[in-house]
């Protein structure tokens, strides 16, 4: 079962509203990993902007019933992922936590906080994936403490192939509430990028690896 059409519309519409969807061919985005894009995505705009970020938290609870997941706990890879899973979890009255990118280095030196993990059902969510390391961190994290997480939601993924087959290799689903064809025809239909744009957009998200190299 995949995400309903109209959540990956209605996400798509929130980020456009804010701005969170950027062309820059000429100065391009720098990844932790590297990798350099002609496009960004600032899904962290959102707390800045209660219409679309109630848009957002809506999309990820309608995604959890359509795909019927089971939600002990609502995790957040931090710090992106963490406003969102704060709110989903206080509208869904689920317990809510968060993962730290690495454990403190004092008081209780914990990477959970929130609370125990054991053999809880845990649902993680992430504002953006790229090529996922920092995700699946956190479901490393969790499943040390005994949790048990079959799936990770984010607002959106660039669709890299090498994050596809870490989830996979993971044994996690990754469920996206919108993805970047529907991002790209809502933006084209606003008359946000050309085709000449898009068209460099898509040449990018087929060898985002190459795509750099290839640059003058």
């Amino acid at each position: 079962m995949t995400v309903n059409a109209n959540t990956k519309r209605s996400t798509a519409k929130a980020l456009l509203d804010i701005g969170a969807v950027g062309f820059s061919p000429h100065a391009p985005i720098t990844f932790k990993s590297g990798i350099l894009s002609p496009v960004y995505v600032d899904n962290r705009q959102l707390i800045y902007h209660p219409r679309a970020w109630h848009t957002v938290i809506e999309d990820f609870q309608a995604t959890i019933k359509n795909l019927a997941l089971d939600a002990e706990l609502i995790a957040g890879v931090a710090v992106g992922g963490i406003p969102h899973s704060s709110a989903l979890a206080y509208v869904m009255n689920i317990p809510s936590l968060f993962i730290r990118k690495e454990s403190k280095g004092h008081g209780k030196a914990r990477r959970i906080e929130g609370g125990p993990v054991e053999q809880k059902q845990v649902i993680l969510l992430e504002d953006l994936v790229t090529t996922g390391s920092s995700s699946l961190s956190a479901v490393r994290a969790l499943r040390q403490a005994g949790a048990i997480v079959p799936d990770l939601i984010a607002i959106v993924s660039y669709g890299f192939d090498e994050a596809d087959r870490a989830f996979e290799q993971a044994g996690v689903k990754l469920h996206t509430l919108t993805d970047f064809e529907t991002l790209l025809e809502a933006a084209l239909r606003r008359g946000l990028f050309t085709d000449d744009e898009a068209s460099m957009i898509r040449d990018w998200l087929a060898d985002p690896h190459g795509w750099g190299k290839a640059r003058p």
